[in-house]
């Protein structure tokens, strides 16, 4: 996944197609001067449609198409003829995607499924034609109706992705190097905080071919949720997933404390995040002999399933991939 490739805002301005004016059309033919009224209806506008596409894992398409028209509706004509609807404009997303009101701040909708669609602007209703006012006392109506203006407004797309297992931890935590292991991703792996600046998807191969989706999020600090580092624009990645995987190094100097900050910037950004399954991972145990091993076992750990491994050494990686299977499968 090309860094410079991935987008995941974007803020664009729609607009719905007018409806077409109805038509005031008198009839006229060889026999009659002075027909009745047979003015069509006018077709209606356009409208915005948001389709869910499964090949799309990114925002970058919207990026570059900031403006989105739907055709307006045609208008009635005589006959009674009712005028062409206007051209729907179809908005393709990726799995995971929120839309809100960019005005208001207001959630519109979420799309979380291939082929999923629904109508974001309606088009504008086509006007009545003047048939439908005629009346015994007034047999010629010489009016009709004016089609209803569309919608528009500035939308913010948001994705969120989408994966079972998220990776939680702070920067050189070991996050990437974990996915690279268990998958076949290839996040950017360096020895300087923030080398992941884009979340990584990995597909986790386990026991008798059962697979599932694994998250790599860039890194949290202290304050994050306040908009410290890369703040709020990658904690909403973390809402999708499933189970969170916190990672924590075995050299931390405190494991319990490294737990503790993690958790409460989760929470000061979206406290529901605390009611998803956790699970406690000591990365980096190759560092430790079997002595320092079984302290680090015995010592006083957060009350949430543990699990030690090294993605270095290949230690406990495939009972990890164990656990997280029986966890997503968990009745």
């Amino acid at each position: 996944m090309a860094e410079s490739n991935f987008v995941d805002y974007v803020k664009i301005f729609c607009r719905s197609g007018r409806g077409g004016p109805g038509s005031a059309h008198l009839h006229r033919d060889r026999i009659s001067a002075r027909g009745g009224p047979d003015g069509g209806d006018g077709g209606r506008g356009g409208h915005v449609l948001v389709r869910g596409n499964a090949q799309y894992w990114t925002l970058i398409h919207l990026k570059y198409e900031r403006h989105v028209f739907a055709g307006d509706g045609g208008s009635g004509g005589r006959s009674l003829s009712t005028g062409a609807s206007g051209a729907d404009q179809m908005i393709e997303v990726p799995l995971g995607t929120v839309l809100r009101d960019a005005e208001t701040g207001a959630f519109l909708m979420e799309v979380t499924r291939d082929g999923e669609t629904h109508v974001l602007m309606p088009g504008g209703r086509g006007g009545l034609g003047n048939n439908h006012f005629k009346t015994p006392t007034r047999q010629t109506p010489r009016f009709a109706q004016p089609g209803e203006p569309g919608r528009e407004g500035w939308i913010i797309l948001e994705l969120k992705t989408l994966a079972d297992v998220g990776l939680v931890g702070f920067p050189n935590a070991g996050k990437s190097t974990l996915l690279s292991v268990v998958s076949a991703a290839k996040p950017e792996i360096a020895d300087y905080p923030f080398t992941t600046l884009v979340p990584q998807l990995g597909i986790v191969s386990c026991r008798d071919s059962r697979s599932f989706v694994m998250a790599d999020i860039p890194g949290i600090i202290e304050g994050a949720s306040d908009g410290r580092g890369l703040g709020l624009r990658f904690l909403r990645h973390i809402e999708r997933n499933s189970i969170l995987l916190f990672l924590v190094p075995a050299d931390s100097p405190d494991i319990c404390e490294a737990y503790r900050v993690l958790l409460s910037e989760l929470e000061a950004y979206n406290p529901e995040l605390l009611d998803k399954q956790r699970i406690l991972g000591i990365s980096k145990c190759d560092l430790l002999d079997k002595e320092l091993m079984k302290e680090l076992k015995e010592s006083q750990m957060p009350d949430v399933p543990l699990a030690y491994f090294s993605s270095v050494s290949g230690l406990g990686i495939e009972s990890l991939k164990d656990v997280l299977w029986n966890m997503l499968n968990r009745s």
